[in-house]
């Protein structure tokens, strides 16, 4: 299990990966240990975002590191019985759909599924919960505490195809998109046709900017249309876990490796196996992998792998409490309480 290393914080964070890709199962690196049974497999780039930004804006690591030290007296305090239950946090939502074709335009019933999808997921009451398997189930968080209420749908026709991820003008009016809802108290959705990289390639599933940036006028998740909700949903990402995945990195989780994928590093949970990288696809429990000479059995199932929608079910406690410590009184989201 891993140690919170604080100390080794910011170099952590300075090799890191974040968006959800689709990318095809022949192009598995190397030292993939499990195999891809799906067409299609999910990677990340909010910490491509992330490095990206910090390169900009060193002042960023500074944030980064107060936040994690808060985090991490957060959960002492609760240890120690100095933090009291002070009910469930409930984050506004505003859902801003940019499209091009009305099939684009995904209705007002999936993103109330999307909705329902999280409070399911982050509530603990998501049917496929009965997945997790009996060794992980003492590392389960349970009822995360927070929940999520839908307070707006903005609506706007673009005739652009594709959207960049490193240029972010669906966000705003003045490039096509769509003006975000005060980011200080509402977690803004993006809902866009295509999402590009850097290099105009698409395949992108989500992205979402970590705790740092709060207020800043990005601030939010963007989520490419075929992934919101079930209904008419792309399979093997068609059960809403998509979104979940990405309001953890919101919420301040790396993925289970760190913030590379060349994986064995923190994800400044201990009760997470180290990980030397994704998993793709419907992996088979239990899945042992290797890190430092060491083989452990995966958490695949965990909302911050890469695994297929279907395989996602849990989130961990130490995850939980890292969530928490983001929407307290205290935290750097504490606008949406």
């Amino acid at each position: 299990m891993k140690k919170f290393l604080f100390g080794a914080l910011v170099l952590g964070f300075m090799s890191a990966c974040n968006n959800d890709n689709l990318t095809h199962q022949n192009e598995t690196s190397p030292d993939q240990e499990n195999t891809v049974p799906s067409a299609l497999r999910r990677s990340c780039p909010s910490e491509e975002i992330r490095q990206a930004m910090l390169l900009k804006n060193p002042s960023l690591k500074q944030k980064i590191a107060d936040i994690e030290f808060s985090t991490e007296k957060f959960a002492e305090n609760l240890k120690i019985g100095k933090v009291l239950a002070d009910g469930t946090v409930e984050i506004p939502v505003v859902f801003n759909v940019i499209y091009n074709t009305s099939a684009q335009n995904v209705s007002d019933a999936r993103i109330a599924e999307q909705i329902a999808v999280l409070n399911a997921d982050y509530g603990a009451t998501n049917s496929d919960i009965t997945k997790i398997p009996s060794a992980f189930k003492p590392a389960a968080a349970g009822d995360v505490k927070i929940r999520f209420k839908l307070v707006a749908t903005n609506r706007k026709q673009s005739t652009k195809t594709g959207w960049r991820s490193d240029l972010e003008q669906m966000k705003k009016a003045s490039t096509g998109g769509i003006d975000a809802t005060d980011v200080t108290k509402n977690m803004n959705i993006w809902v866009v046709n295509s999402i590009l990289d850097e290099n105009n390639q698409p395949g992108t599933l989500g992205y979402a900017y970590y705790p740092e940036h709060a207020g800043q006028w990005y601030d939010g998740l963007v989520i490419g249309y075929q992934y919101i909700g079930k209904t008419g949903a792309s399979a093997p990402f068609n059960l809403g876990r998509t979104v979940t995945h990405e309001v953890g990195h919101y919420l301040n989780l790396p993925h289970l490796w760190g913030s590379s994928d060349a994986g064995c590093q923190t994800d400044y949970s201990n009760d997470t196996p180290t990980s030397p990288g994704p998993n793709y696809g419907n992996p088979t429990y239990p899945l042992n992998r290797v890190c430092g000479g060491v083989s452990r059995s995966q958490m695949f199932m965990n909302y911050m792998d890469y695994v297929d929608d279907k395989s996602m079910v849990m989130f961990s406690a130490n995850q939980r409490t890292r969530m928490q410590a983001v929407v307290a009184a205290s935290g750097p989201r504490a606008g949406l309480r």
